[in-house]
């Protein structure tokens, strides 16, 4: 670029800026990550004047170098201010140490994510979870999480249950009007819902239903919290469409479940379901759409953690617009009874019967 490519306007001049903080984001996000996990925000986390070299250095136990292009990274990435030779904490900063949301989301990406996602494109062109064989040779994310490395599952787990344990007190009244005396979890992971059921309703129980390996975490959650004896399991994988979906449930629950799935997937399961419900079974889908979300931030977090189910789940699944899941209610013979906006973190409930 010559003198005279430059941009003229400040339009111009912030959007050729905010287009470099885009080419050295992977670099950005590490100069975060270790500034938090190295111990630099915290050393300087409740010092209005901050902190020096030297005194950051006996704090943290990094060299002077180290310290040094961390420090001046941090500055530049806006986490950081220098002033006299001290390094003070900036608002940024202070979320990146501070904020659960940032923590969880940035744990999952380095954990989970990060690795995975130099196959993006071949993820994109093959409909394939890419980047998933940096794990093994795993079809999808879910028959691999018995056995991911530990700070993998951590922060996978840590990733699913921060954005759903929120939405769960104010969803249980919903599910429980009137109370059901046996209630299917679908997709039913540690067991989180399935536990908080029995201790809302004494009467109730729950048969969760899952791949083999997670259901063999969830039930053993389950007989620990003392309620084996209300809580059971149907080992089924939902990508096989030969397997049906037992009856005998009064409401049956999905959370955070369908965007796992492609839409074709998802109006085969939706089908499956519909076919073991009878005229008063109802069917709870709670998630969270890109469209109904309140502000920006959650919007960008969505449409970005799409591009996870791309690279690292499935290949074909995505955080959906809620008209693509109620077109697929609707494929499937079921109807919307009942839509509920802004539970927990801006989750929404949708309520379904047969049609």
């Amino acid at each position: 670029m010559t003198q005279s490519d430059l941009p003229k306007s400040k339009t111009a001049a912030s959007a050729i800026f905010e287009a470099q903080r885009l080419a050295f984001a992977p670099i950005a996000f590490h100069v975060a990550r270790t500034l938090r996990d190295s111990g630099v925000l915290t050393a300087l986390a409740g010092k209005p004047k901050g902190l020096d070299l030297t005194a950051l250095q006996q704090s943290t136990k990094l060299s002077r170098y180290a310290l040094r292009v961390l420090l001046e990274g941090g500055v530049v990435a806006g986490m950081l201010h220098e002033k006299a030779e001290r390094y003070i904490l900036s608002k940024l900063g202070f979320f990146v140490e501070r904020d659960p949301m940032t923590r969880v989301n940035m744990d999952f990406v380095h954990d989970v994510c990060y690795q995975g996602g130099f196959y993006t494109e071949e993820a994109l062109r093959t409909g394939t979870p890419a980047g998933l064989k940096v794990f093994g040779p795993h079809k999808t994310v879910y028959e691999a999480l018995a056995t991911l490395p530990p700070a993998a599952k951590k922060s996978w787990f840590a990733f699913d249950h921060y954005y759903s344990d929120t939405a769960f007190p104010e969803v249980l009244p919903l599910v429980f009007a009137p109370p059901p005396r046996t209630l299917f979890d679908i997709g039913g992971n540690t067991g989180r819902f399935a536990t908080q059921c029995v201790q809302f309703d004494a009467n109730v129980e729950v048969t969760i239903l899952d791949l083999p390996g997670q259901l063999n975490v969830a039930l053993a959650n389950a007989r620990t919290a003392g309620f084996g004896h209300r809580i059971k399991g149907h080992p089924i994988d939902f990508l096989d469409p030969a397997l049906p979906v037992p009856q005998g449930a009064d409401a049956i629950w999905m959370s955070q479940f369908l965007c796992c799935f492609s839409e074709p997937e998802v109006v085969t399961i939706l089908t499956r379901v519909r076919e073991a419900m009878t005229a008063s079974t109802r069917l709870f889908i709670l998630d969270t759409y890109w469209d109904r979300q309140k502000h920006d931030v959650a919007r960008y977090c969505l449409n970005m953690s799409s591009l996870y189910f791309t690279v690292m789940a499935n290949g074909n699944s995505r955080m959906y617009h809620s008209q693509d899941v109620l077109d697929c209610v609707k494929a499937a013979g079921l109807t919307l009874e009942q839509e509920t906006d802004h539970l927990g973190m801006s989750h929404t409930l949708f309520c379904c019967r047969k049609r």
